[in-house]
């Protein structure tokens, strides 16, 4: 394996096609593209200055890389990534590529990061940035922060375990969705969303979850929330906290420590389709 240690690569290209190469203390400074087209690169407490470093690359294994706000739309058409330990602080960083790995990273800058990406793995991930995750595909999180609002618009086949999202607008438009022992803050949560499931989970959400189908709530509480339920088609909400109120559910069923406010108001709507129960009187 060829040894690149402790250079300051400049220059666009600089490292172009590069393969079976380990580059270690280095700094790639002015110059786009520098690791474009690479193949099997190791990479260690490296930093990386100007923009698209990892375009078209494949089989790459990062750690202790700095990425700054410099090297903006970094990691694109990229496929079989892992990178540990390390900062990414550009925005707009993986798009359409797989086979992501992150592992103890920070993203404080994750403006419009990991579009149209696929088989993603974040694993003690602290993300800052609005549209983070938009389209993606085969996703799993654990133990992960984020940020920023409308995450996950768009994507399908995602786990969340362990995490913490402060995000309004939070997994619209997706299908097939597991959220397990997690906190979600933010208005109008998962709407337009088919399949999707919260488990163990805190959510704090106005007018959230709606215009959705198959939905399950299995001992979540939905604290301070409001009009929720609205247009929710085959509806199991097993909900350990009070609701504020409950509007135009189409079918299924609530069963809540209190509701405080039950509307049907869609004269199109049987409120006879949902079974609402409480624990307690109101």
């Amino acid at each position: 394996m060829k040894i690149i240690n402790q250079e300051l690569l400049t220059g666009e290209r600089a490292c172009f096609k590069a393969e079976n190469t380990k580059i270690t203390q280095s700094v790639f400074a002015d110059g786009e593209s520098p690791l474009k087209e690479s193949r099997n690169i190791i990479l260690e407490n490296d930093i990386f200055r100007w923009k698209y470093p990892l375009w078209y690359s494949k089989h790459v294994t990062a750690e202790n890389v700095q990425l700054l706000d410099t090297a903006r739309s970094g990691i694109w058409y990229t496929h079989d990534i892992k990178i540990k330990n390390s900062v990414i602080q550009a925005p707009k960083t993986f798009r359409r590529s797989s086979a992501i790995a992150l592992e103890n990273v920070q993203m404080p800058n994750a403006l419009e990061s990991l579009w149209s990406c696929e088989d993603i793995e974040l694993t003690n991930v602290n993300v800052t940035g609005d549209y983070f995750g938009m389209n993606s595909k085969n996703v799993k999180l654990e133990n992960v922060t984020i940020t920023g609002n409308y995450c996950f618009d768009g994507a399908e086949n995602v786990e969340v375990s362990n995490s913490t999202l402060l995000s309004k607008d939070a997994f619209w438009n997706c299908k097939h969705v597991v959220v397990r022992d997690s906190t979600i803050v933010g208005e109008y949560l998962a709407w337009n969303t088919e399949d999707i499931t919260f488990i163990n989970c805190t959510i704090e959400s106005n007018q959230g979850l709606c215009y959705m189908k198959h939905v399950t709530l299995d001992n979540c509480k939905l604290i301070h929330s409001d009009l929720v339920f609205e247009y929710v088609e085959d509806l199991q909400a097993d909900i350990k906290s009070d609701i504020i109120s409950v509007k135009n559910p189409i079918s299924g069923s609530i069963v809540a420590d209190n509701i405080g406010e039950i509307i049907f108001d869609d004269p199109n709507i049987d409120s006879n389709k949902t079974k609402i129960s409480l624990r307690k009187a109101v």
